[in-house]
């Protein structure tokens, strides 16, 4: 009977986030080469979602380039510019990208990211002006679409605590976005109503 090797400890960083990014450097050497893992085999339907996510982050982040910058412009931004609902609707569509990374099992860690960068351009992006300024910049659609797509080039287990794990993770950030919009509309008509009656 074979002894089977406990696995590298640093093994989920580097999965995550490979080699170069890595923030322990050289100062840990491997007692053993490092066996990339393995890729899941090529699914069309994996790849059909993973194409949709990327699309619909084109079409909220980068469909037209600013003449004269290295900026994009997508319909987030233009959305923004709608009083109250603009920020709230360009969001919800963002969080389909999440609802996406759930179906394709992505690792949990992912989601989590992911989730943050929607929170904080529904956050920013509310501030009237300056919000969508953040947005054309931040670009939190795409930055979600690219990890969606190094992470379904992974292998992962799901398991059923990992299913609602995800499902509350994405709960919480449409919860907490809806919230934070609302509490910068608050503020605004409040000094609104202060300033100009």
């Amino acid at each position: 009977m074979s002894c089977r090797q406990d696995p590298d400890p640093f093994n989920l960083e580097r999965e995550l986030f490979g080699p170069s990014d890595s923030w322990y450097g050289d100062s840990v050497a491997d007692s053993a080469p490092h066996v990339p893992p393995e890729s899941p085999s090529p699914n069309p339907q994996r790849e059909a979602l993973v194409a949709t996510a990327e699309l619909l982050a084109k079409i909220l982040d980068t469909t037209v380039k600013i003449p004269g910058t290295p900026f994009y412009i997508g319909l987030d931004p233009l959305l923004g510019l709608i009083p109250g609902i603009g920020d709230v609707l360009a969001n919800l569509i963002g969080a389909f990208i999440l609802i996406l990374a759930a179906r394709l099992h992505v690792p949990q860690i992912i989601i989590i990211r992911m989730s943050l960068n929607l929170l904080i351009n529904g956050t920013i992006g509310a501030i009237p002006i300056l919000g969508d300024l953040f947005s054309v910049w931040f670009r939190s659609h795409a930055r979600n679409a690219e990890l969606l797509r190094r992470a379904a080039t992974q292998s992962y287990r799901e398991t059923q605590q990992a299913r609602l794990y995800v499902a509350c993770i994405i709960g919480v950030t449409v919860v907490l976005l809806v919230l934070a919009i609302a509490a910068v509309l608050w503020i605004v008509m409040k000094l609104w109503a202060i300033l100009f009656l």
